[in-house]
């Protein structure tokens, strides 16, 4: 049930939403609980002591502690005085000169009393010794009040309240108990309780709208969830497709970019990965097909040179040594093919194990220089060393160095015109890099060339190359031998104007 993404993204996303509902609701209906009823017993301690004030002048209550006074405190004591209405007919009150100690409420139970109050609730007065004097709902059923713990608490001068949780077919009700004080002396006891029917009904209806909102969020957020893992899951489909693709050998595979985000990058990143996947195939076939041409060639020649021996010309002497030139120079094509070939395949591999020591490149540019010396004057070409006072040695391999020289000075010589000027250059870039740069005068590389020239076997002059013995490999060694010492090397040319070669190797510290 959960192997799909999408499935696990959309549990996920409904369940965050659970928690986050089933908090936010336990969290808001607990305050507003605890809201109401600390209103509802503020509200019932200011009735207290307006009753207390209205039926006996002078007298005062014991107030509720100061933190267990709510912000609705206030408001509700301003507003008692209209809520509450309390009349009084042929009330005497207490003679002033009647001692304290002597005061009684007889003349309350002489009254004519009516108390009304908007909120419903039940208000009895008691004496000093715990007995109800008054009591604004008489017709209703309770506990002895004397009896009561708060009532006891309220006779020894403290305020006290209580919340009754209701049992099964009861309700809840709330409760409040003030001393009435005259002169500093308690008097008496003002007794209020409410019951609590209309705040249990109104967070029984929060309950029910929080419920069914829940309900809601829930349909809502997984319509939601689905389209949103639809759509992180549909990328990733036709990934997966595309990958089982690739993995088959379709090379040519594709997924449409759609975002900007994680799966838009990874969708290119594919896109890019397929492509250089095809790019590598593709230069695969073309190397195979140039090493088969390559070999193809020196080894149909030997073949028939062989084949013509075999019909009599070894008898002829000339003809023999003739053709065996021929062949041994096609065996040393063979043998410089294959162990450029192999060069290529230790760089590619890292496995070329360059011994480094510190080398004065200036000293082997002049002696490989000298070396090709004969070859360049054959050409009518000048060779010239140019170097820069200061340089530092270099830490390279001087045998790879010398073979990645030896290959563009051979290419400067072939595509240079006679009478021209072959230049090596060895200059320091900084304290870390050391350039050499070989220009020519020569016939130049087109631009639709230039950025081919240095792919292994590729030629710009092709017909040129091959008459020449060239395979198309110099420049693809030079730069994997120039790369493999952590350097670079690059081509600037212009067609008819000659081209530069340069490449960069690192000093030695």
């Amino acid at each position: 049930m959960f192997t799909s993404i999408r499935t696990r993204l959309t549990f996920s996303h409904l369940a965050v939403i659970v928690v986050a509902m089933s908090l936010s609701g336990f969290l808001l209906l607990s305050f507003l609980e605890q809201y109401f009823l600390q209103a509802m017993e503020d509200s019932l301690a200011a009735q207290a002591q307006i009753t207390a004030q209205a039926l006996i002048p002078g007298a005062m209550t014991e107030s509720p502690p100061v933190e267990a006074q709510s912000a609705a405190y206030n408001t509700v004591q301003q507003q008692q005085l209209s809520n509450l209405s309390i009349q009084a007919e042929n009330v005497a009150p207490p003679s002033t000169e009647i001692p304290l100690g002597e005061l009684d409420f007889s003349y309350l139970n002489e009254a004519s009393l009516q108390l009304s109050s908007q909120l419903d609730t039940r208000i009895r007065v008691l004496d000093s010794e715990g007995s109800v004097v008054l009591d604004s709902h008489p017709s209703q059923d309770g506990v002895d009040p004397i009896n009561d713990p708060l009532v006891e608490l309220a006779l020894a001068g403290q305020y006290a309240s209580r919340t009754d949780q209701a049992g099964p077919g009861e309700e809840r009700a709330m409760e409040v108990a003030l001393p009435i004080l005259l002169e500093g002396e308690l008097v008496g006891v003002v007794y209020l309780s409410q019951s609590l029917r209309d705040l249990t009904t109104v967070m029984g209806d929060l309950r029910t709208r929080w419920l069914f909102s829940t309900l809601i969020a829930l349909l809502l957020s997984g319509l939601v969830g689905l389209l949103l893992s639809g759509a992180i899951a549909r990328p990733l489909r036709r990934l997966t497709a595309a990958a089982g693709a690739v993995a088959q050998g379709q090379l040519d595979q594709q997924v449409p970019v759609q975002s900007r985000d994680e799966l838009g990058r990874l969708s290119e990143t594919f896109n890019e990965m397929t492509a250089r996947l095809q790019a590598v195939r593709q230069m695969q076939i073309d190397f195979v097909a140039n090493v088969s041409h390559e070999l193809r060639t020196p080894l149909t020649a030997i073949k028939g040179l062989v084949e013509t021996l075999r019909d009599g010309a070894v008898d002829d002497v000339e003809v023999r040594d003739h053709f065996l030139e021929t062949v041994e120079s096609e065996t040393d094509r063979l043998i410089r093919l294959v162990n450029d070939l192999l060069i290529l395949s230790r760089a590619d591999s890292e496995a070329l194990n360059l011994q480094r020591e510190p080398t004065d490149l200036a000293s082997l540019v002049q002696a490989i220089v000298d070396r090709l010396a004969p070859q360049a004057e054959a050409t009518e070409l000048k060779l010239r060393v140019e170097t820069s006072p200061g340089i530092p040695l270099a830490l390279v391999d001087a045998d790879r160095i010398d073979q990645v020289l030896v290959n563009l000075l051979d290419n400067a010589i072939k595509y240079s015109r006679p009478g021209g000027t072959v230049t090596v250059s060895v200059d320091s870039a900084d304290a870390q890099w050391i350039l050499v740069q070989v220009r020519d005068e020569g016939i130049g590389i087109p631009e639709e060339d230039l950025a081919r020239i240095g792919e292994r076997f590729y030629r710009a002059d092709k017909a040129r190359s091959r008459a020449e013995g060239g395979s198309g490999l110099g420049l693809a060694i030079a730069r994997a031998l120039a790369e493999a010492h952590g350097g670079k090397l690059w081509i600037v040319s212009q067609e008819g104007q000659g081209t530069t070669v340069t490449f960069a190797v690192p000093a030695s510290p």
